[in-house]
């Protein structure tokens, strides 16, 4: 690999991570404004499933035939790897601060472990033991199980269910047809999951409401427009094209890799906008979530030296 190509595979997957990691931000202002977060979740997804559109017509070329072998996987993305991932994390910011709650979705690729141990018998080798015990000795320190921290359980178990739906991304996304491009798939799910997220809205059983006056952001008075555009374009669009031409540099596993300092970047944004600064034994537990994760990675990195499939996986993202 080239440095100039390799430098710049690194930057657009910085940019990816970055970008990604203000989703909560701006999801926190429109949220303390009144909206709830399906509503939230609906206006990000479906806005960016629009712009992305056309490009993903664009990248199938005509192959109808492969988009609609691949509906069920692409219902299924909509559901597990948007609607419940994301309006699981964007319910928990209700309750947390934006970076623990972006941990407690980390943790979804530690559950991949498990359902891969029990559902198909892939026992986990000593380097993702590790991983996942480290990760899951971080989750105590983030959750300052022994401190003085005051979590709403709430909070918690959205989290959680936001990790939920993140292993089931994972686990969708390694049975996907390589002919499907990533791009279709991304839009295509956004789609899903907004409709689906506004018919269970509609009917009552989720709270569906906005209000479309200003906003506090960054502790400045400003348009609802703001926020809605930062998480649509920049938290969704931005990143996910970011995210795909760097992926399409580095490699899925290169820039799996690079896309854990989302949850750093989102720590620290979080710090600079909303004043959220967690304490050191958060820092630390945040340190030994993002450690066992990356492990885990490195371990199918080694289990799997395989050649990048032609369309990069979809990027992690909250």
């Amino acid at each position: 690999m080239h440095r100039r190509p390799a430098a710049a595979g690194a930057a657009l997957a910085l940019l990816s991570a970055v970008t990604f990691a203000t989703s909560g931000t701006f999801a926190r202002s429109l949220i303390e404004a009144g909206w709830s977060a399906e509503a939230a979740v609906i206006a990000r997804v479906g806005i960016a499933a629009l712009v992305l559109a056309i490009p993903a017509v664009l990248s199938l070329r005509g192959r109808w035939d492969v988009l609609r072998r691949n509906t069920t996987a692409i219902a299924m993305f909509g559901l597990l790897g948007v609607a419940l991932a994301q309006a699981c994390f964007f319910n928990a910011v209700r309750y947390l601060p934006v970076g623990v709650a972006l941990l407690l979705e980390y943790l979804g690729i530690i559950l991949v472990v498990g359902w891969m141990w029990l559902r198909h018998g892939q026992r986990p080798r000593q380097l993702t033991v590790v991983g996942s015990v480290a990760a899951l000795a971080g989750l105590a320190f983030v959750l300052d199980l022994a401190g003085n921290a005051d979590f709403d359980p709430v909070g918690v178990l959205w989290g959680l269910g936001a990790a939920v739906g993140l292993a089931g991304y994972f686990v969708l996304a390694g049975r996907v047809d390589p002919r499907l491009p990533s791009v279709a798939m991304a839009s295509g799910g956004m789609a899903v999951g907004a409709a689906v997220l506004l018919l269970i809205g509609l009917t009552g059983v989720l709270p569906l409401h906005a209000t479309f006056g200003e906003v506090t952001f960054a502790g400045q008075r400003t348009s609802w427009l703001l926020p809605i555009v930062g998480l649509s374009l920049v938290a969704a669009v931005v990143a996910y094209l970011a995210g795909v031409a760097g992926t399409r540099i580095l490699g899925p596993r290169l820039s799996s890799f690079v896309g854990l300092t989302e949850v750093l970047f989102a720590v620290l944004i979080a710090w600079l906008l909303l004043d959220e600064l967690p304490t050191a034994w958060q820092l630390f537990g945040g340190a030994l979530i993002v450690a066992g994760v990356a492990l885990v990675r490195l371990d199918e990195l080694r289990a799997s030296p395989a050649p990048a499939p032609p369309e990069p996986a979809l990027a992690v993202n909250a």
